[in-house]
Order: C-alpha cells, then structure tokens, then sequence
C-alpha cells in the first residue's frame, strides 16, 4: 500500500481547514485516511502560532514506515525541521521577460 501525507479539506466554503493526514494514496483528497497528524489554518496570519499543528512524533513514524509527503505538507515540515530542505526546480518560465519595445 503506497501511503502519503497529504492535506484533506475541510471547513465552509471560502473558509478552508485542512487536516494533515495519514492515507492510502489511492484514496480521494478528503476521502478516507489511516490517522490525522494535525491541522492547517490558511486563514489565520503566517505568524500565528496555531496556523499549523503537527503531531511529530506520528509524522516521523510514518515517514520511517515509507509515506511520501505530498509538496505543500513537505514545506511544512521543512519549515518544522522534520525534513532538510532540498533544491526546487524552478523553471525558466518563472523567470520574468525582458521588456521588448
């Protein structure tokens, strides 16, 4: 069984809480997941401390058991210390023209 780490949505509309979970990758985004690791507020400020809730512990068991994390929750944990940060592909195409007159 592939497992990921990945975010579930939740909340009213335009006012989203994601879940950070636990579930098979062939699962649908808020279908059914294995456990819940913690909470995404997007809504709340970046400097807020309550915006992301991770349970540790749990994430790194599971990424010892094989999970992958998908890109949005590994920035989280890079900014948790959980995983080292890596090198993104940025391609040219976000690379701003030259102004042609």
């Amino acid at each position: 069984m592939a497992m990921k780490i990945r975010l579930a949505r939740g909340g009213s509309k335009k006012r989203p809480i994601y879940r950070i979970v636990a579930a098979d990758s062939r699962m649908p985004r808020d279908g059914r997941f294995i456990e819940k690791l913690g909470t995404y507020h997007p809504m709340l400020p970046k400097d807020d401390e309550h915006r992301v809730n991770m349970d540790t512990d749990r994430i790194k068991h599971w990424l010892g058991q094989g999970a992958k994390p998908t890109d949005r929750v590994a920035r989280m944990l890079e900014m948790a210390g959980i995983l080292e940060k890596r090198e993104r592909n940025n391609p040219k195409r976000a690379v701003p023209r030259t102004k042609e007159n």
